[in-house]
């Protein structure tokens, strides 16, 4: 399955077609730049796993390789974190994924950033092609995500047009992604070893979604505010005289 893209920055055709990934073909080995980035990506599929937003059929993955051939070159490109709606085929295993070929889209691509050479922001055309040309016009996913660890700065892109465009957060800060149903922003706080910002959801009437701790943390309030509801309670039977040990059965009539 190919397909012809005519580029505006020049007058040279791109054939693109969706092939599966070559049985000798070596996906690049990159290092993750730091620490904390499996931690920003694992707190992304948490919270969703716990909501139970993740279905069978999606496929959210990090340093994850997506495919496509370009002129009969292969290219594949691994993203920091990415959400597919929907693959073809359930497999429990995967090296790499071919959009078109093996299911939808991605929706959403996130790059973390994480050095100064501007990698994730790269129009470069001639092969290899840069991320952002790669997943803006061979891809063409709806949604980009760059977002800074460091200093917080989340930029959110939009395909319009065949072009990325900045969106504006709303008033909490936040940006809507209508394939997840879901809203995306940034929080302060600490997760295991990791103090600083990170990427969260909320859903649509502005609830975050929680970790794995936070939820613990919610049911020992929960259970706390419900011990003391019953201390409250018995302490006002006896004031009145009644054991509460001995009450009568509300069942009899």
């Amino acid at each position: 399955m190919a397909t012809q893209l005519g580029e505006a920055k020049s007058s040279t055709e791109l054939i693109i077609s969706w092939e599966a990934l070559p049985a000798d073909f070596q996906l690049e080995d990159e290092p993750v730049e730091n620490t904390g980035q499996p931690l920003l990506s694992g707190a992304l599929r948490e919270s969703l796993e716990i909501s139970g937003f993740i279905q069978p059929q999606m496929l959210i993955a990090s340093n994850f390789g997506l495919c496509a051939t370009i002129n009969d070159r292969f290219v594949a490109k691994a993203p920091d974190w990415v959400y597919i709606p929907a693959v073809n085929e359930v497999l429990g295993e995967r090296k790499s994924y071919t959009p078109n070929l093996e299911g939808d889209i991605p929706a959403v691509v996130m790059e973390f950033l994480s050095d100064t050479d501007g990698t994730e922001y790269s129009f470069k055309r001639i092969y290899p092609p840069g991320k952002w040309f790669f997943y803006e016009q061979i891809l063409q996913v709806p949604i980009y995500v760059i977002f800074d660890p460091n200093g917080g700065l989340l930029e959110f892109y939009q395909l319009e047009n065949r072009r990325y465009e900045l969106q504006q957060p709303n008033e909490n800060g936040r940006h809507w992604i209508d394939s997840m149903s879901l809203f995306l922003g940034t929080w302060q706080g600490k997760k295991e070893a990791r103090t600083g910002y990170w990427l969260r959801w909320w859903d649509e009437a502005g609830n975050l979604l929680p970790w794995a701790v936070e939820q613990i943390a919610q049911e020992r309030q929960r259970a706390e505010q419900e011990r003391q509801q019953k201390e409250r309670l018995i302490a006002y039977l006896q004031s009145q005289g009644i054991d509460p040990n001995n009450l009568p059965d509300s069942s009899v009539t």
